[in-house]
C-alpha cells in the first residue's frame, strides 16, 4: 500500500491539504453531541418513551458497526485498478496506512463527515419515519465510538487486559494482513463474515503500539 510519495501530503493545494487534518476532539464533540442530542430530543418531545428511544438508539449503534466494517473493507480497501480509484483509495485511507502515527488523520475532516451524517439523517428519517431520529442518534454515536477506539489504539500503548484484543486486531490489519481484520471498534463482523486473521493464535508476532 506504500506509494511513491516523498512526503505525507495528499493534496498539493494548501487548502485541500488542510481539510485532510483534524484534531480528534472536534469530530468526537460533534458526533457524540449530535447523537446524544437526537436521543434526548426524541424523549423530550415525547416521540417515543425513554425505553423505546434507547432501544432504537442501540439499534443504530449496532447497524453502524456493520457499516464501519463494510466501508473499511469495500470502500477504503477498494482495488486501485484505475487512476481514479487509486487516488480515492489513497486520499480516503491509504495515507493512513502509510502514516499510521499521524494523529491528525485518524478521522475524516469534519466538513466531510458532517455532510455524510446529514445525508444519513435524512435517509433514515425518510425510510423509518420517527424511528429515524433516535436510530440516527445511535448511528452517529457509533461513528464517534469507532473514532474513539481507532484513536486510542493508535495513540496509546495496549493495556494488559481484555481490551488488548482491539490493539492486536488492528495492528494485524496494519502490519501483517491488510486484507483481514477490518473491524476496528469490534472484531464481531470479521468473525461473522470470515475475515479474521489467517495466522493461528500464538503464531503471529506483531507490535501493537503503532
Amino acid at each position: 500500500m506504500r506509494t511513491n510519495r516523498s512526503d505525507d501530503r495528499v493534496f498539493q493545494n494548501r487548502f485541500l491539504e488542510s481539510l485532510t487534518h483534524t484534531h480528534i476532539a472536534v469530530p468526537l464533540t460533534i458526533f457524540y453531541g449530535s447523537g446524544l442530542t437526537l436521543l434526548f430530543l426524541t424523549v423530550f418531545w415525547g416521540i417515543f418513551s425513554a425505553g423505546a428511544s434507547i432501544g432504537f438508539f442501540a439499534l443504530g449503534l449496532f447497524v453502524f458497526s456493520l457499516v464501519e466494517y463494510l466501508v473499511h473493507r469495500y470502500a477504503f480497501h477498494i482495488e486501485p485498478d484505475s487512476d481514479a480509484k487509486a487516488k480515492f483509495q489513497y486520499a480516503a485511507h491509504g495515507v493512513h496506512h502509510d502514516f499510521p502515527k499521524d494523529k491528525s488523520r485518524l478521522a475524516m475532516p469534519p466538513l466531510v463527515s458532517m455532510a455524510l451524517a446529514t445525508g444519513f439523517f435524512f435517509l433514515y428519517r425518510l425510510l423509518m419515519g420517527d424511528v429515524g431520529m433516535p436510530f440516527t442518534g445511535g448511528f452517529l454515536a457509533g461513528y464517534a465510538a469507532y473514532l474513539t477506539v481507532h484513536y486510542v489504539v493508535h495513540a496509546y500503548r495496549a493495556p494488559n487486559n481484555m481490551f488488548k484484543i482491539l490493539w492486536t486486531h488492528h495492528a494485524i490489519h496494519h502490519h501483517v494482513e491488510n486484507d483481514r481484520a477490518f473491524g476496528v471498534s469490534s472484531p464481531l463482523w470479521d468473525v461473522v463474515l470470515g475475515t479474521m486473521p489467517r495466522a493461528k493464535k500464538g503464531k503471529t508476532s506483531v507490535q501493537v503500539k503503532h
